[in-house]
């Protein structure tokens, strides 16, 4: 299948719907790309949400060392294994990131790590609402101004694993679009890479003046720096410390 097949009229029906009522689009290998000027969410403010939540396997192994606690309470003072977000409980720490390039030829990263919030009335158009450190269920979330569209080249969004153990594999992450017109589209982080460290999800790029969604799901096992290596954003990349770490 071509890279733009999937945006002709007659394959529309083609894309996967979920939610009872049909109100959303899930983007998949198979079905990868999307237009949003198509769709008619191509003006406003786009929201591009980050949640996580542990994997059923992991609840089910918890409820089992509770069992072996009862008979083993010694065990109690050992050091549980990493283990995702439920429920406001969080011992990995998700983060969402987002790389730009403007019109302009100018470069740069939205991203908690190193305070790097952006802008969403001047450039980049792009705005980081906050760091999440606890695992919300509100998740991480970046607005981007698309009433600024023309000055967007593209945006490439991603997850990381700041400074704990790597686990991806442990957690069942989505990432959620929320045009100001037209349906969700959601990408789910559906592969297997436990050692992976970060994971580019969507590229959304202007061609022509049309705004594609196109997912990625590449994981990837280092930081920004590879991430730019990959999509040749031609950046410099040093050890970043989020606020309040030393």
């Amino acid at each position: 299948m071509g890279f733009l097949d999937s945006l002709r009229p007659n394959r529309a029906a083609q894309f996967d719907l979920v939610g009872a009522a049909g109100n959303a689009i899930d983007l998949t290998r198979r079905r990868p790309t999307i237009s949003l000027s198509k769709q008619g969410g191509a003006v406003g403010n786009l929201r591009v949400n980050l949640s996580w939540q542990m994997r059923t396997s992991d609840i089910e192994d918890r409820r089992r060392q509770s069992g072996r606690l009862l008979r083993h309470p010694l065990k109690f003072f050992q050091p549980e294994p990493v283990q995702a977000h439920t429920q406001g409980v969080a011992t990995v720490d998700l983060d969402l990131g987002c790389l730009y390039e403007l019109a302009d030829g100018s470069k740069g990263v939205v991203q908690a790590l190193g305070e790097f919030y952006g802008d969403l009335n001047s450039a980049p158009y792009v705005k980081h609402s906050g760091d999440d450190r606890f695992g919300s269920g509100s998740g991480e979330t970046i607005f981007v101004n698309l009433d600024h569209r023309e000055e967007i080249r593209r945006l490439l969004f991603f997850v990381y694993i700041y400074d704990q153990t790597p686990a991806f594999d442990r957690t069942h992450a989505k990432m959620t679009l929320y045009p100001g017109h037209g349906p969700r589209i959601e990408i789910d982080l559906d592969e297997r890479a436990p050692e992976a460290r970060s994971c580019a999800v969507f590229l959304l790029e202007n061609v022509k003046g049309e705004l594609l969604v196109r997912r990625e799901v590449k994981f990837v096992y280092g930081f920004q720096g590879e991430l730019d290596r990959m999509y040749g954003w031609g950046m410099q990349w040093g050890r970043g410390v989020k606020a309040g770490k030393a």
